[in-house]
C-alpha cells in the first residue's frame, strides 16, 4: 500500500465497505476482477472510474507477471465493452514495478503533477499514462 492513493484500511471492515461499494458500482462503467490463484484471492485489477485502470496484488505474489497476464486479458475486453478513447493510469513514481508494467502494455507517459496524494501527512506525486483504444486494423 506503500504507493496506493490511500492509507491502508485500520480494520477489516472498512475493508468491507469499500468491496460493498464496488459491488454496488458494477452496473456502471466500473469494470473491476479478483485475481484468483488456488481459489485465493490475491489481488484486483481494472477500470475504477471513467478510463482509469489500476491493479493491486498481495506482495507474495509481485513479480511473476500475474498483473501483466491479467492486464493482457482486461484491456481488450475493456476496450470492447466500453467507449473509451483511452485508458489512464496514475502512477506514483517511487513505483518502479508498476511504471514499468504500464510501458510494457503499451501505456505511454502523457504528463506529471506534484502533491497530487497526501497520505497519513506525506504527499506523493503522479505520472500519469496512456494507452489510446486501438484503430481497426483494415
Amino acid at each position: 500500500m506503500q504507493y496506493w492513493s490511500t492509507a491502508p484500511h485500520e480494520n477489516p471492515a472498512r475493508t468491507q465497505e469499500n468491496l460493498d461499494r464496488l459491488i454496488a458500482s458494477a452496473d456502471t462503467q466500473l469494470v473491476y476482477f479478483v485475481i484468483e490463484m488456488g481459489g485465493r484471492a490475491i489481488g484486483t485489477a481494472g477500470m475504477h472510474k471513467d478510463s482509469e485502470v489500476g491493479f493491486l496484488l498481495h506482495p507474495d505474489y509481485w513479480r511473476q507477471g500475474i498483473v501483466t497476464e491479467a492486464m493482457r486479458a482486461i484491456i481488450p475486453y475493456l476496450f470492447a465493452e466500453t467507449d473509451v478513447a483511452a485508458l489512464t493510469a496514475d502512477v506514483d513514481p517511487r513505483n518502479d514495478a508498476s511504471i514499468g508494467l504500464l510501458k510494457s502494455l503499451g501505456f505511454t507517459e502523457t504528463h506529471r503533477a506534484k502533491n497530487t496524494f497526501c497520505i497519513n501527512g506525506e504527499w506523493s506525486d503522479s505520472i500519469y499514462f496512456a494507452l489510446p483504444r486501438p484503430t481497426a486494423l483494415g
